[in-house]
């Protein structure tokens, strides 16, 4: 209400009164210097239940519970309020019907103008629910200190913004040692390695959390004594109401008995591996053993009957054919490993499948015998880059698979198709892109499913003594793993097995004419041959071959004679013809030096297993497969 909209007949006392009689939050009351109530207004009838005629002349003790006034409380707070001009209090106090509620009390002294004390001015508010509210936080405060408190597996503790701690944690002392006075105001970066300390560790996970609201590690730490441990860090920023940075929650974690377990598990997974692998190495030098020893019994055997001086010429070639043709098994078996262990030197060329199913049908229906019916069912569009004759031996260990599984005959189905995306084989995830499925279908006695898992390993098999190595489906795999596809097999006892070849389809590539229809007849010309070879009985041989074919034969050991000879005479120098793998500079290298320096001096290269080969990227130098046959030798020469 305005001063001019106040009646003019009141007078100021008359207004002063008004005004305090319609204050209804708080009790404002005078009392006389006895402490007897002179006053009363709305706020004090409404808080303490007492009408002014009820509590007007009554003493102000009244309002205080028993126990207050047995101490005195009443009369103190006057004495107070008398000799330092004001009291200030929090209490329970009492209603008219006795129940207790707390209250906020300020007493001022009333003097005269002359400074003599005549009573006293009493203002109290009900703050109850105030009070109610204030030790509802205090009491959750200490409640969750308590549990703060209370975990000791945890390191908890609070930062200011620039990694000071400011809080500390029982977890935090079991944990990293220090007490709570020891640390608190040290800056948290004393829990770091020295190294990551060095490389700015911890301003790196401040810096985090607050940008990204949040920081994670598992890392190294140090406790009091010096001591490592494994430690998992979590820090989060905390924000005030106005989502201004007032300080950081770190909490941590001993991680190290987890990691040690951990550590000892992977110690058991790589001793399991390693086990795992001598009994595959022990499997395979044992097949491979006893495959190369029968084949060197025969060439051993040939050839000392070779030295028989009566021997009769057409039996002298028959040992002489029994040597070239166990050479040649031989190299057909180091071939098969060399697939299955994807090593295999690969000459990729452009061929449709479906053309070379339909070729290869006589061969198939060779292979198989007449009590089993051939299917063959060749699709469109199934053009590959592959080396075609990995390819085809592949088929053929498919297509002799399913003839052992068929003994009494039945039906062998071989189709080509191309189809999107490579399905899941054996948990590895499926493939996008297309691909030409080549499916080998019988309907012979199938495969038992504790045998499955086994069946691509080298030298497995379910067959009798001397019907099979263990090698054909081994080299199956390898080739297509190799070839950027894989190979799925589905089957069921008593019904048959589909192996399905997948091989990335090829497209927009001219299909290749067949390399392999025959090398161009006639003289091979006399050439100046350097031969880089640095196994010495190898060299020999390789030399007599070159000098028995009419070539000029000059032999070095190393890539880097080879490179000197050439930088002194490479105008004297028609083809080099190079081992790849030596000691030094080998093979591929010396290739493309010899390129970048002598651009169109010939290079070949001779290998039978050759990382630099597999693994040093793509290079377009002709290779000769080891062992090399003079056919083989005359179709690079010429």
């Amino acid at each position: 209400m305005n001063s001019r909209d106040v009646p003019s007949e009141l007078s100021g006392s008359d207004r002063f009164e008004r005004l305090v009689n319609s204050i209804r939050d708080y009790a404002i009351y005078l009392l006389d210097r006895d402490g007897h109530v002179a006053s009363w207004n709305a706020g004090a009838e409404r808080f303490k239940g007492y009408t002014a005629e009820e509590i007007v002349g009554q003493h102000f003790s009244r309002f205080y519970t028993e126990e207050d006034r047995a101490a005195g409380l009443p009369a103190r707070a006057l004495r107070i309020a008398a000799e330092k001009g004001v009291f200030e209090a929090e209490g329970w106090r009492l209603r008219k019907d006795g129940t207790r509620f707390w209250t906020s009390v300020v007493i001022d002294p009333v003097r005269d103008e002359h400074g003599a004390l005549i009573g006293f001015a009493k203002v109290t508010r009900d703050i109850t629910d105030k009070r109610a509210a204030q030790r509802a936080l205090l009491e959750s405060e200490q409640r969750f200190r308590l549990l703060v408190q209370g975990v000791r597996d945890y390191a908890i503790y609070m930062l200011d913004p620039d990694g000071f701690v400011t809080d500390w944690n029982r977890g935090a002392q079991a944990i990293r040692g220090y007490s709570a006075d020891e640390i608190v105001g040290a800056h948290f970066s004393a829990f770091f390695t020295e190294e990551d300390r060095q490389n700015g560790e911890p301003a790196r996970a401040l810096q985090s959390a607050i940008e990204k609201g949040r920081y994670e590690a598992e890392t190294w730490q140090v406790r009091k004594n010096g001591e490592r441990f494994r430690a998992g860090v979590l820090i989060y920023p905390i924000l005030d109401e106005q989502g201004a940075l007032i300080g950081l929650a770190k909490i941590t974690r001993d991680l190290t008995e987890r990691w040690q377990a951990q550590q000892e598990i992977e110690r058991a997974r790589e001793a399991m591996a390693q086990a795992q692998k001598m009994e595959a190495v022990g499997r395979l030098t044992g097949g491979v053993a006893h495959d190369f020893n029968n084949l060197l019994t025969i060439i051993r055997s040939s050839a000392d009957l070779l030295r028989v001086p009566t021997l009769s010429p057409e039996k002298r070639e028959r040992y002489v054919e029994a040597i070239a043709e166990t050479a040649d098994r031989a190299a057909a078996l180091t071939s098969q490993l060399l697939a299955f262990s994807r090593r295999q030197p690969l000459r990729p060329e452009v061929f449709d499948v479906s053309d070379r199913l339909v070729e290869l049908r006589p061969l198939i229906e060779t292979s198989v015998g007449a009590s089993i019916a051939i299917v063959i069912e060749a699709g469109e569009g199934t053009i590959v880059n592959a080396d075609r004759n990995q390819f085809e031996t592949a088929l053929l260990n498919l297509v002799i698979n399913a003839r052992d599984a068929m003994p009494a005959g039945g039906t062998l189905k071989v189709s080509s198709e191309t189809v999107e995306g490579l399905p899941a084989v054996r948990d590895h995830d499926p493939t996008h892109g297309r691909f030409v499925a080549l499916r080998v279908i019988d309907n012979g006695s199938g495969i038992a499913p504790d045998t499955m898992p086994k069946i691509f390993e080298p030298f497995f098999t379910t067959k009798a003594i001397n019907k099979g190595t263990g090698l054909g489906l081994s080299q199956v795999h390898g080739f297509a793993k190799q070839s950027g596809g894989d190979v799925d097999v589905e089957s069921q006892l008593g019904i048959g097995t589909t192996f399905t070849l997948y091989l990335p389809v090829a497209d927009d590539v001219p299909v290749a004419r067949d390399a392999r229809d025959g090398v161009a007849d006639g003289a091979l010309r006399t050439r100046r041959i350097l031969l880089v070879e640095d196994n010495e009985a190898v060299g020999r041989s390789a030399r007599s071959l070159l000098e028995e074919l009419g070539q000029i034969v000059s032999w070095v050991t190393s890539g880097e004679d080879a490179l000197d000879l050439l930088a002194r005479a490479h105008d004297k120098i028609d083809l080099v013809f190079s081992d790849v793998v030596m000691p030094g500079i080998d093979g591929l290298e010396m290739a493309r030096r010899i390129r970048s320096r002598w651009p169109t001096m010939p290079v070949v290269l001779a290998t039978g297993y050759s990382d630099a080969i597999a693994d040093q990227g793509d290079h377009d130098f002709p290779v000769l497969r080891k062992p090399y046959s003079v056919a083989g030798l005359l179709s690079y020469l010429r």
